[in-house]
């Protein structure tokens, strides 16, 4: 638990420099590589699809409307 925290943490430090739709992407990329693993059992190409898929829509939010 106490790993997990701190790279949680260290996690969101990194973000603190990126712009609003770097941000974004990385969201949507990891949000997506969940959402591939749940999916498809765990499965490597599950993840990474999911991650790919979700980084191109992370990237393509726009926040300014």
């Amino acid at each position: 638990m106490v790993t997990a925290t701190l790279a949680l943490t260290l996690g969101l430090a990194a973000c603190s420099n990126m712009s609003d739709q770097d941000r974004n992407t990385a969201v949507g990329a990891g949000a997506g590589a969940v959402g591939g693993s749940v999916l498809t059992g765990g499965s490597t190409a599950g993840t990474v699809g999911g991650a790919a898929v979700g980084g191109v829509i992370g990237h393509e939010v726009d926040d300014d409307d």
